[in-house]
């Protein structure tokens, strides 16, 4: 019975590394080892970074509803406003808030003067 290599499997393994090394600088996206080491650290970060980019979105929206809020009131801060939705039941997360702060002022303004009416 004659020899099998592994060249097939070999060669299809680093092919497949380096082409997700695609993009990155110098060896890391040539050579094998160099490109499997890059890879490896790209998808810790991609793992990582999954998470990261929804806290950074919520403290984003949360930034826009603050400036809207004391643009409309600047007596009125984000987390009063935040109080104000609840007391008056309005369930509103506040990726919607900010979309409707950027987009349409006259609806969240409205929403802002429930907030202040469920207060008083």
């Amino acid at each position: 019975m004659s020899r099998v290599k592994g060249g097939t499997v070999t060669h299809a393994r680093h092919r497949k590394v380096i082409k997700a090394a695609k993009g990155h600088y110098g060896a890391r996206s040539r050579l094998f080892k160099t490109a499997t080491q890059s890879v490896d650290k790209a998808q810790q970060y991609a793992t990582r970074d999954r998470k990261n980019r929804k806290r950074t979105f919520r403290a984003l929206w949360i930034q826009r509803i603050n400036a809207a809020v004391r643009s409309i009131d600047p007596s009125l801060t984000y987390s009063r406003f935040i109080n104000g939705l609840n007391l008056a039941g309005i369930e509103v997360d506040r990726k919607v808030l900010a979309d409707l702060a950027v987009h349409e002022p006259s609806a969240f303004e409205a929403i802002v003067g429930q907030a202040q009416a469920a207060m008083k």
